[in-house]
């Protein structure tokens, strides 16, 4: 029986931008449980021209492993309950920021698939169905204030792309992980919406169960990919909801009309904070609701020292094993 898991990044802003703070608020959630934390928990850094942006990214909590994704679904709720509690900034869960333009400075929801029989049917099978997939959750539709159509995350993302010939290669939209030895889905926005989430996930079941070999069908992703993208569902994918539709139920809705179309639709109405702090209220209570927010500029340098020193500093024999292990 296959099982699951879930890495998810969430970008923590105070209030427009990510916040150094977001190390003090993960070094309270190590303290919480330093013995789940420790390997659950991880912060992630922009790089290269992007660092003119910023240097801060996103945050990054993960779940045990489940042979159920509603047990699966209900453990993210717990670990999203947890990091709210220990975080006063806005937690901002999107592919990537409205006010941005950085490649290398994005978040997204990563599904672990072990335990299976056969992992390249599966691998093939999660390709046959990936120009509809990331759209359960697709949520990052802007840059630099503009924009752009339902991803800009997976048109954009150094960490994802087309599919390559060699399924080990990480920074592609599904992969082989060398470090876990699961099936990696990783071409999914980071989205505030549990449902969405379990919609997602029960898809994944499904196709993690098929007991047939479909058509990865990689030239006409790959092809169609950039389309996607931009506007989701395209004349030459739409078979594929029915097709999807045949092995598992979801609202079609889920998939036409996006998280995204939702964050645009605030932002061009109400503005960058009322969008972000939607999201945070999504995130924290379930409510996509806008709310007043205090707009402080600078982050609390003392707080962030603290926390780098508390989180980071003690995790860097995990992030060098990590390392090798993803390159290895």
């Amino acid at each position: 029986m296959p099982t699951y898991g879930i890495e998810e990044e969430v970008f923590i802003t105070e209030p427009e931008r990510p916040t150094f703070d977001s190390f003090y608020y993960l070094a309270r959630l190590l303290a919480k449980d330093p013995g789940f934390y420790y390997t659950h928990s991880a912060h992630n850094f922009a790089r290269g021209k992007d660092l003119k942006q910023g240097w801060v990214s996103g945050v990054e909590i993960s779940t045990g492993v489940h042979k159920d994704v509603e047990s699966l679904a209900d453990d993210l709720a717990e670990r999203r309950a947890e990091l709210a509690s220990v975080t006063s900034g806005l937690i901002v869960p999107m592919g990537h920021l409205i006010n941005y333009d950085a490649s290398t400075n994005t978040c997204a929801i990563h599904i672990h698939i072990g335990n299976v029989e056969d992992k390249r049917r599966l691998y093939g099978n999660l390709i046959h169905f990936l120009p509809v997939l990331p759209l359960f959750t697709a949520n990052s539709p802007m840059v630099k204030g503009r924009y752009f159509g339902q991803s800009y995350r997976m048109f954009k993302s150094f960490a994802i792309g087309p599919i390559k010939s060699d399924w080990a290669v990480r920074f592609q939209d599904v992969i082989l992980s060398k470090r876990l030895g699961t099936i990696e889905l990783r071409v999914c926005d980071t989205c505030w919406d549990m449902n969405r989430i379990r919609l997602l996930l029960r898809a994944v079941r499904a196709i993690a169960e098929l007991n047939e070999t479909l058509d990865p069908n990689v030239e006409q992703y790959n092809r169609l990919r950039s389309e996607i993208c931009r506007i989701g569902i395209i004349d030459e994918t739409s078979g594929l909801i029915d097709e999807l539709k045949s092995i598992v139920d979801f609202p079609v809705e889920a998939l036409m009309h996006t998280a995204s179309d939702d964050v645009r639709d605030l932002y061009e109405k109400e503005g960058l904070l009322a969008a972000y702090s939607a999201m945070d209220d999504g995130y924290r209570n379930g409510v996509f609701e806008p709310r007043p927010v205090e707009k402080r500029q600078q982050a609390d340098i003392i707080k962030g020292t603290f926390g780098f020193l508390a989180y980071f500093v003690p995790r860097l024999p995990y992030y060098a094993w990590k390392g090798f292990k993803e390159q290895a």
